[in-house]
């Protein structure tokens, strides 16, 4: 994520020094685990005194302080890859091939060889602070008399530098496969130690099972394959295997307890280490920020909240603010008479206006999103003519329409980015997402051009190119129900002065464009009867509903803020300067609140995924349309029910005002 903004000025006073305080205090939590770790491996029940004394000694020896320094640089370095690899939007593949561009990506494969390096170091450091059998890599061989002395190669220090390599490995591409490294935003705020020390028991716990199975594998893994790094240290080294070493290349050799115990110690270490790290991170970063609603200096209105709410990047800065601004309305009645006031000279509600338009920006952009996703699962690579009104239509009907369409033109418009949601699957799969969230659409065939027909301008179309004309209008997001009001075979009349005719060359298409094309559908339909490849391709239907609401967070705050400070405006508003808005922040939350039942309709989005058990295999993306729409009635709710019926003189559409009318009786 900050590769993108890294001389931010959020970047630079906030963000580097919460991870320097979390990296301080990972480290300063790391002679701890390192006692804990000597204590336990120097275990003996039947003499405990001789045991603590032989430990305490052990603590002040120079193997320990040479690798508790070496392990100063390991979190140090893992610290860093924190810090350059999270997101606070999630990485979702909808494909099982875009899971494994993920895997295979060149950023995700530098994390993935680095922290097997750093598990080899770790695995190193824990053999050196065992001793005994695990100190050195060679020791001298068994000979006869007057035989040259030889080097033997110690195959259990061997074990544990690959173990270290496989834990560490292992560790990024879980971190991958859960999202590790997706700072989540809680909703009840706690104080940092607080909840450091409620999680710390169930990072403990976490650790040690994963090292259990971490240990599982490998032996499993090493009994197969063990003899390939094996023979290739001993030829590179010039090592000799003994037969009166300790040998791992049988069931016997590896069924050894006090080997796998002091193998899933260390790996239980290497693993606890690097967990605290990322807790820490995530505490530290998460911590909510206060911004300033105005400023008096003119240098400083970058840092203001209605600054802060429009930035694209970082994406972190963009979240604290929403959440400042959630926390604002809800809590803070002198700051919310910030919001409210008039700039001086002038009298205009700069501040209001600048966050009341970005978040129906944000909201309007959800409703875009879950417009064209519909579409396009309906459509089913099939191209519909266009709705038109009809000539006799009530007054009424038409009233309704035009009051509709007046409300859709003060929404702000859509991004060029989202028109294209296919554009996913090219996507960057590591690293920070910007405000677009892309995903991809579930359709029958992976193959199938539903997309591309559904997305490219029709150059014989009527809202290809910059067309004006006053009989044209420009569709945005259409309510379901209106759309019921018009015929489905309605079409706009072809007038020679509404639609232009189309070029030359759009008519008739180069012989070899036209080949071209053949060849690719032809491969396009090869590809599609291999098993395999519909399998790699075949669209995740989960995955594709919780990509789509991946950064809802974001439209969850700009609801409650939105909803807090219209409610609170009822009686703190004393230039009426929420009230002017009203009817636009009605008329996009119902819309919204229409695309989200249609989308609760698909039979993928209404199940509920399970909860993660653990804090560090964070879930909570996958609820997040779920928390949507529970905020979205909540909000609702909430204005119905502070203005009552004084929405009665409200301006909507009809459709509008009878969804509002469910609200309003609570038969929503």
């Amino acid at each position: 994520m900050l590769p993108s903004a890294p001389n931010h000025w959020f970047v630079r006073k906030v963000i580097y020094w919460r991870w320097a305080a979390s990296v301080a205090w990972s480290l300063l939590l790391l002679p701890v685990c390192t006692a804990l770790f000597v204590l336990l491996s120097r275990v003996s029940l039947l003499h405990p005194i001789g045991w603590i004394s032989e430990s305490f000694g052990l603590l002040c020896g120079s193997y320990v302080i040479f690798s508790l320094v070496l392990l100063f640089g390991v979190l140090l370095v893992v610290g860093f890859f924190n810090l350059e690899y999270y997101t606070a939007v999630p990485s979702i593949p909808c494909t099982k091939i875009a899971l494994l561009g993920k895997v295979l990506h060149p950023r995700q494969c530098i994390h993935m060889l680095v922290h097997c390096m750093l598990g080899m170091l770790v695995a190193w450091c824990t053999a050196a602070m065992i001793g005994g059998r695990y100190r050195t890599l060679s020791c001298p061989c068994a000979v006869e008399e007057g035989a040259a002395p030889a080097a033997c190669l110690n195959e259990l220090h061997l074990f544990f530098l690959l173990a270290g390599g496989f834990v560490g490995y292992s560790y990024s591409l879980l971190g991958l496969l859960n999202n590790v490294n997706y700072i989540s935003f809680k909703i009840i705020q706690r104080h940092k130690y607080l909840w450091f020390r409620s999680s710390l028991l169930a990072v403990v716990r976490y650790s040690a099972v994963r090292a259990l199975y971490a240990v599982r594998n490998f032996c499993i893994f090493y009994y197969f394959l063990g003899y390939i790094p094996r023979t290739w240290i001993c030829s590179t080294l010039g090592l000799l295997r003994d037969s009166s070493l300790h040998r791992l290349d049988s069931l016997a050799g590896l069924l050894d307890l006090p080997l796998l115990y002091h193998l899933w110690l260390s790996c239980c270490f290497l693993l606890l280490t690097w967990h605290v790290s990322v807790l820490l991170f995530r505490i530290f970063v998460s911590e909510a920020y206060s911004f300033p609603v105005q400023s008096s200096f003119s240098e400083d209105t970058s840092q203001c909240l209605p600054k802060v709410i429009s930035e694209k990047e970082p994406m972190i800065l963009k979240f604290l603010g929403l959440q400042d601004l959630a926390v604002l309305a809800h809590n803070s009645p002198c700051r919310r008479q910030e919001v409210f006031s008039l700039s001086q000279p002038g009298g205009h509600p700069h501040n209001w206006n600048a966050i009341c338009t970005e978040c129906l920006a944000l909201l309007g952009e959800l409703t875009q999103r879950l417009v064209l996703y519909q579409e396009v699962l309906s459509s089913n690579g099939r191209s519909w003519p266009p709705s038109c009104g009809s000539d006799h239509k009530s007054t009424s009907s038409e009233t309704s329409e035009n009051s509709g369409t007046e409300e859709l033109s003060h929404t702000p418009r859509v991004r060029a980015g989202l028109k294209t949601p296919a554009s996913s699957l090219f996507r960057a799969p590591v690293g920070g997402a910007g405000g677009t969230l892309p995903f991809t659409p579930d359709l029958d065939s992976p193959f199938s051009p539903a997309v591309t027909r559904r997305m490219a301008p029709d150059p014989s179309s009527p809202w290809h190119g910059s067309v004006q004309s006053p009989h044209l209008m420009r569709r945005g997001p259409k309510l379901w129900t209106s759309s019921a009001e018009s015929p489905p075979d309605c079409v706009l009349p072809e007038s020679p002065a509404a639609v232009p005719s189309p070029p030359a060359g759009a008519q008739k298409p180069s012989f070899l464009s036209l080949w071209f094309q053949n060849r690719q559908e032809q491969v396009k339909g090869f590809l599609a009867k291999r098993v395999l490849i519909m399998y790699l391709f075949n669209k995740l239907p989960e995955a594709s509903s919780q990509a789509l609401f991946a950064d809802s967070q974001m439209h969850i705050w700009a609801l409650q803020g939105l909803s807090h400070l219209v409610a609170a405006s009822f009686t703190e508003d004393k230039f009426g300067v929420v009230q002017i808005t009203l009817p636009r922040i009605l008329s996009t939350m119902l819309m919204l609140q229409e695309a989200v039942d249609r989308h609760f309709k698909l039979p993928h989005a209404s199940s509920k995924p399970m909860r993660s058990t653990c804090c560090l295999e964070d879930s909570t993306f996958k609820m997040l349309r779920f928390g949507l729409r529970s905020a979205l009635k909540t909000a609702l709710y909430r204005i119905t029910g502070t203005f009552g019926q004084h929405l009665h003189a409200v301006q909507m559409s009809a459709e509008h005002r009878k969804r509002l009318q469910l609200f309003m009786d609570y038969k929503e």
